[in-house]
């Protein structure tokens, strides 16, 4: 056996022993027509006011300028499909934002998936990354071969649907590379756009990200959320899994294994006028490690009178 090939094969078996639903490499390279689309859309304003979006603009694009002499990006996928519901008048939280914060729990499978490396295969220089660093994850799964670009702009797995998250982990490893996901099994389907409250789907993979709930919840800061689209909000009061509830993929989705996302009763059960009376320390105390703190309390605040004023 090659050694780059034992090494593949040592690297994805210590990611399914970490819990991670899937693992897949590509070559690093630069990305030459994600950069368009990504320069495309920034030029149409739908990064709102996600200013960040257009930081760093190079680094996004070659992950070779964030990890010098990079040969592989090993992307990593966890499953955060729950097996819990919400009571039917509860308010509605989307379903990433239900247990401890995803950051911490796969910062520490990737440490431990580095340390691994370095103990097994040799001294290699290599970073993790999950939303904390100018990445297109999606791009970078797909190409390692882990699903398709959904019209919803989300990865699709034919195996688990699109709850979970991706994780990317930028290395100088020669390793076996797999091959990318050519194939849209989307094929007629319009389940998502034609859902979305407030057409943020304006074409197929393309999202007005100001327009979405999930921007409009969690981004959106210090600001009122515009009059015009508070009466689509649903009842959302952070984030939005709409897009992904009506897609024919996720009936695929199986209940995650990992102990940390398991749900807050909070999430599951308060309703509106509970969550209207909750205090500030309740909050900071309830959700101290949760996404719901991203928001803060005056940002959820905000979001339940948007809910409330709409009527829904």
């Amino acid at each position: 056996m090659l050694q780059k090939t034992r090494h593949t094969l040592l690297i994805k078996d210590e990611a399914a022993r970490l819990g991670f639903t899937n693992c897949a490499i590509a070559e690093a390279l630069e990305l030459t027509d994600d950069a368009k689309r990504l320069e495309q859309w920034l030029n149409k304003g739908y990064q709102g006011e996600m200013a960040y979006m257009e930081n760093h603009f190079e680094l996004r694009i070659d992950p070779r300028k964030i990890v010098p002499g990079a040969k592989t990006v090993i992307t990593l996928l966890l499953n955060y499909f729950p097996e819990e519901q919400q009571k039917e008048d509860a308010v509605k939280i989307a379903k990433y934002a239900w247990g401890l914060d995803y950051h911490y729990v796969i910062r520490e499978k990737l440490n431990q998936l580095l340390t691994f490396i370095k103990t097994n295969v040799g001294d290699i220089d290599g970073r993790g990354f999950v939303d904390s660093a100018p990445v297109l994850e999606r791009s970078w799964a797909q190409r390692s071969g882990l699903g398709w670009m959904g019209k919803n702009a989300h990865l699709i797995s034919k195996s688990n649907g699109s709850f979970f998250f991706i994780a990317t982990l930028i290395s100088d490893l020669d390793l076996d590379i797999d091959s990318p996901f050519k194939t849209d099994h989307c094929g007629t389907c319009t389940r998502c756009i034609d859902a979305c409250p407030t057409d943020a789907i304006v074409a197929p993979q393309l999202i007005d990200g100001s327009k979405c709930i999930s921007y409009l919840t969690i981004e959106l800061k210090d600001a009122l959320i515009p009059d015009e689209l508070q009466p689509s909000m649903e009842g959302w009061a952070f984030g939005c899994d709409i897009c992904q509830d009506v897609c024919p993929w996720n009936r695929f989705s199986k209940p995650n294994t990992e102990t940390h996302f398991k749900a807050l009763p909070q999430i599951l059960n308060l309703s509106l006028a509970e969550w209207e009376s909750m205090s500030e320390e309740s909050f900071k105390q309830f959700f101290k490690q949760s996404p719901l703190s991203r928001s803060k309390w005056k940002g959820l605040q905000r979001n339940i009178k948007a809910i409330k004023l709409s009527g829904n």
